[in-house]
């Protein structure tokens, strides 16, 4: 059966990830206001749609560090996680800020791999991320760097949120990148770079071609992304890269434009959440 873009209208559960590329001026650190208030109109008109949506934001380390004038990006595990305590909240203050100028609620919500790992912690992840939605309210998810003390070297948001949508059985995911979509290769290096639009299933030769095609956005390059499209698809939702830097390309993908690449979901009957985090198979 042919797939049609215009299918991804009828999606009721949308997760969406931007980096902190996506989010702050790239000769600052700064956070880029501008882009974060458009970023936040256009998730709060989906709401008003009656969608869920859920948005996983990278940044609260770039915050950090600009916020008490680090010039350098942080090596030290110690430092990464002090700066990551002072972004977090200075990030969520403006998001707080941002929705009420809508007229809409978010929350936070910080979570690691323990709280997946942890059968208890994470039913009560899961259920939170119900009520919250049941609410009306737009959960705002990032990885607890501040006290994980491996989370920020394994860590990428691209994965954490193939594993939100997989978690509460999102039906789509929406990965804000700094590039156009997946290529044949890095097509920053190669200007003859094929772009793919459409994957319909994700082979080995697809999983080689992100290893060899990294990127520079946050800790994660188009390898953590073929992963991310692997949970996610498994899990059942339809996955898009997209570039980031016009935020109102959330608009587009959700009207069934032909923007960024699509993966196809194709769950898997045998999709056990906890089979990806205990065998490590997402790292």
């Amino acid at each position: 059966m042919t797939y049609s873009r215009l299918d991804l209208k009828n999606k009721k559960r949308i997760v969406i990830k931007i980096g902190s590329s996506s989010l702050t001026h790239a000769e600052t650190g700064s956070l880029n206001l501008s882009k974060m208030e458009k970023l936040v109109r256009v998730l709060t008109d989906l709401r008003n749609q009656g969608k869920d949506v859920i948005l996983v934001s990278s940044g609260a380390i770039a915050v950090g560090r600009e916020t008490v004038g680090l010039k350098e990006k942080p090596q030290d595990k110690s430092i990464k996680q002090a700066c990551a305590a002072v972004g977090q909240a200075r990030l969520m203050m403006v998001y707080q800020k941002l929705f009420a100028e809508y007229n809409q609620v978010p929350a936070q919500i910080l979570m690691t791999k323990y709280t997946m790992i942890n059968d208890i912690s994470r039913e009560n992840a899961q259920n939170t991320f119900e009520e919250l939605l049941k609410m009306g309210v737009i959960p705002i998810v990032n990885e607890n760097d501040t006290v994980s003390t491996d989370e920020i070297e394994f860590g990428d948001n691209d994965t954490l949120s193939a594993l939100v949508a997989a978690l509460i059985k999102a039906d789509m995911l929406i990965l804000l990148s700094d590039i156009d979509g997946l290529y044949t290769d890095d097509p920053r290096k190669n200007p003859e770079a094929v772009f793919i639009d459409y994957v319909d299933i994700i082979d080995d030769k697809l999983s080689e071609m992100g290893k060899d095609s990294s990127t520079s956005v946050g800790t994660g390059g188009m390898a953590t992304k073929i992963t991310a499209a692997k949970i996610a698809t498994n899990s059942g939702a339809d996955m898009v890269i997209a570039n980031g830097e016009n935020v109102y390309i959330i608009n587009e993908i959700m009207e069934g434009n032909n923007v960024g690449t699509l993966f196809k979901a194709n769950r898997d009957k045998d999709f056990i959440l906890m089979d990806y985090i205990r065998t490590k198979q997402y790292s």
